[in-house]
């Protein structure tokens, strides 16, 4: 048990010496984020639909 509560102590400890962002950069790596992800969804949609068409052909 002592051994848990010295885990969370720690958590505690580091969680306080963490650079939380403000919310500007928040919602600016947000964006970005999402953004990528949309991204990236349709580049790797649009690979598997022209394969999938070229395995039609053959």
């Amino acid at each position: 048990m002592k051994k848990i509560k010295n885990f969370f102590k720690g958590v505690r400890k580091e969680a306080k010496t963490v650079r939380w962002p403000d919310g500007k950069t928040l919602v600016k790596y947000s964006c970005i984020t999402i953004v990528m992800l949309v991204f990236f969804g349709l580049f790797f949609y649009g690979l598997d639909a022209i394969f999938a068409f070229l395995r039609g052909l053959f």
